[in-house]
C-alpha cells in the first residue's frame, strides 16, 4: 500500500511518496494540504480552512474553490491520506512522518536531557531537531494562517537553538559559540535569553570586557526603546563579572563538542552547578 513516508513542514513544503516528491499542483492546493498537515490526524473544519486561507477577504465561491483543491490533491496524494471528515477535512499519516512531529520529540529529548544535567545527550539531540529545518517554515505561502504559524514555528526553533546553545556553555564550547549567538542577538536584539548567554560566552572566553560592554548596550536600548531596565537576574549577573565570581571560571573543553566522537565520550557530562545557575536553569535534583 502506497503511503506518504515523509512530509516536510520545516521549510519548503515536500511530501514524498515511493521514495519521491510528490508534485502537489498550484499554490493554493499547497496551501490547503500544509494547513491540514499542521493539524495531521485531525479533522479541519471547513469555516476554519476558509477563514485560514482567505482571511477578512472570503470569496463568494471558497467552499466550492476548497472542494476543488481537495479534490486536486486526492487525485496526486495517496488513497486515504486526504479524508472527508464533518464538519471538514483532515489528512490521515504516521506521526513520525511529519518533520514537525519529529522535531518536537528530539526538542523534548534535548530538554528532558538538559534538565537533567545531560549537556552532551542534550546536545545531540537538540542538534538532530534543528537539522530537519530546510528554511523557513511556510515562506512561500500568503495565506493568513502562513504568518501566525511561521512565527510560531520560528519562535519552537529559536528557543530550540537557545536550548542547544546551553548545552554547548554546559560542555565549556564558550568559544565556539560567539559569533552563533552575536548573529542571534543582532536578529533579535531584544530577546534577554540571548543577551545573558552571549554574556557567559564572552566572559568564559576570557572576553570580560566585551562581556560587560554586550550588558551595557543591551541596559541602553532597553532604556532608550522601551523605558525598562533589564531584568534582576541579568544585572546580578553583570555584578558576579564585576567581582569575578569564581563559580563563573569555565575550564576549557578536552574535545571539541561538535564532532560525533566528542560527544560520545562526554556523553554522561553532568553540568556544574554554578553554571546551571548562570545560564538559569534548575539546580540538578539529587
Amino acid at each position: 500500500m502506497t503511503r506518504i513516508e515523509d512530509a516536510r513542514l520545516l521549510g519548503p513544503l515536500e511530501v514524498v511518496s515511493g521514495r519521491a516528491p510528490i508534485a502537489l499542483g498550484a499554490p493554493a492546493q499547497r496551501a490547503l494540504l500544509a494547513r491540514l498537515l499542521l493539524d495531521a490526524n485531525r479533522t479541519v473544519g471547513l469555516d476554519r480552512l476558509v477563514e485560514d486561507l482567505w482571511g477578512e477577504h472570503v470569496p463568494s465561491t471558497s467552499v466550492k474553490m476548497v472542494q476543488v483543491h481537495v479534490s486536486k490533491l486526492r487525485k496526486v496524494l495517496p488513497d486515504g491520506v486526504l479524508v472527508t471528515r464533518p464538519p471538514g477535512y483532515g489528512v490521515e499519516i504516521e506521526p513520525e512522518a511529519l518533520d514537525l512531529v519529529r522535531f518536537e520529540r528530539l526538542r523534548e529529548q534535548g530538554r528532558d536531557a538538559l534538565a537533567r544535567g545531560s549537556a552532551a545527550v542534550a546536545a545531540e539531540r537538540l542538534r538532530e531537531a534543528l537539522a530537519l529545518w530546510r528554511g523557513p517554515a511556510l515562506a512561500e505561502f500568503d495565506e493568513p494562517f502562513a504568518a501566525i504559524e511561521a512565527a510560531r514555528l520560528e519562535e519552537l526553533r529559536l528557543a530550540c537553538q537557545e536550548d542547544r546553545i546551553d548545552a554547548d556553555l554546559a560542555l565549556g564550547g564558550h568559544v565556539l559559540v560567539i559569533g552563533e549567538l552575536t548573529a542571534l542577538v543582532a536578529h533579535h536584539p531584544l530577546r534577554e535569553r540571548l543577551r545573558r548567554r552571549l554574556m557567559l560566552a564572552l566572559y568564559g572566553s576570557g572576553r570580560q570586557a566585551e562581556a560587560l560592554a554586550c550588558y551595557r548596550r543591551f541596559h541602553q536600548l532597553l532604556s532608550t526603546e522601551l523605558g525598562i531596565e533589564p531584568s534582576p537576574a541579568l544585572r546580578a549577573l553583570e555584578r558576579r563579572m564585576l567581582q569575578h565570581d569564581p563559580a563563573l571560571d569555565v575550564a576549557p573543553p578536552v574535545v571539541d563538542v561538535h564532532r560525533g566522537a566528542a560527544r560520545r565520550a562526554v556523553r554522561r557530562t553532568a553540568m556544574r552547578p554554578s553554571l546551571r545557575r548562570a545560564c538559569g536553569l534548575r539546580p540538578r535534583a539529587a
